[in-house]
């Protein structure tokens, strides 16, 4: 017909009605943005770096703290081997997790996670402990280590909550959660 209506596409009349946001490429296609450093989630440089600073520490200690729990899970030896073996395994899988998650949150704001031993070491207030330990020292150790993670943990979630990042401050909160708990069950190991 020569008179016949004009198909408008959905896609356009939906487009037309859209406002679009600055700084924000509008399509695939736009190669131009797609190429520039990521648009933050909302935090300027200050903020980024207060949170990812915090993170990091986070990550070196905990990385030094599943060294350990690593190294202790081998070489533990006494009657107590069963127990602490396999308690040991299961916490150092947890952290292992636990490190991924917190490095790949630093990845979320477009910074770099520590990710060698010699950065961990050096940003860690947790230090690395000899494989000829008794388990009642072991134990020791591993509860003084949740202290300091629990410390800088709760710096986290105070850094996080100024910068109204609620994504770190749950994540956090449910590794606290975790270490709280073993810090009880092995306190109640060495109260035998």
């Amino acid at each position: 017909m020569l008179f016949e209506p004009r198909k408008v596409n959905q896609k356009q009349i939906i487009m037309a009605n859209v406002k679009h946001v600055e700084n924000v490429p509008q399509t695939q296609l736009d190669t131009s943005m797609a190429k520039r450093k990521p648009v933050k989630l909302g935090w300027n440089t200050e903020e980024v770096e207060k949170i990812t600073h915090a993170l990091n520490s986070v990550l070196a200690n905990y990385s030094v703290h599943f060294q350990k729990l690593r190294n202790f899970h081998w070489n533990v030896k006494g009657s107590d081997f069963f127990d602490l073996h396999a308690e040991l395994e299961a916490q150092y899988k947890e952290a292992l997790e636990n490190i991924d998650e917190i490095a790949e949150r630093i990845r979320v704001f477009g910074e770099t996670p520590f990710s060698t031993m010699q950065e961990y070491l050096r940003h860690s207030e947790i230090k690395e402990a000899g494989s000829d330990v008794a388990s009642d020292l072991m134990i020791r150790e591993l509860l003084n280590d949740y202290r300091v993670l629990v410390q800088y943990m709760a710096a986290v979630i105070e850094i996080a909550g100024e910068q109204y990042d609620a994504g770190t401050e749950n994540l956090i909160k449910g590794f606290i959660r975790k270490i709280e708990k073993h810090h009880w069950m092995l306190s109640a190991f060495l109260a035998k």
